[in-house]
């Protein structure tokens, strides 16, 4: 925990496409959903900043 912690500050690829993956992941799950329409509304939006932060990270160092 205490290294995720550590390479999130320290700017480092693995633990930021960690937390990518997930915001990918809740969009998606957002978009599927049919009870919560402010979740559908905003599902797109959720996984486009995913995305383009996995885009971002992937430009880290190692």
């Amino acid at each position: 925990m205490i290294g995720f912690i550590s390479g999130l500050f320290g700017l480092r690829r693995g633990p930021w496409e960690i937390v990518a993956t997930i915001i990918i992941a809740v969009g998606v799950v957002m978009l599927m959903q049919p009870f919560v329409m402010w979740a559908f509304t905003y599902s797109f939006i959720t996984t486009l900043v995913g995305t383009v932060l996995f885009i971002v990270v992937s430009h880290f160092r190692e």
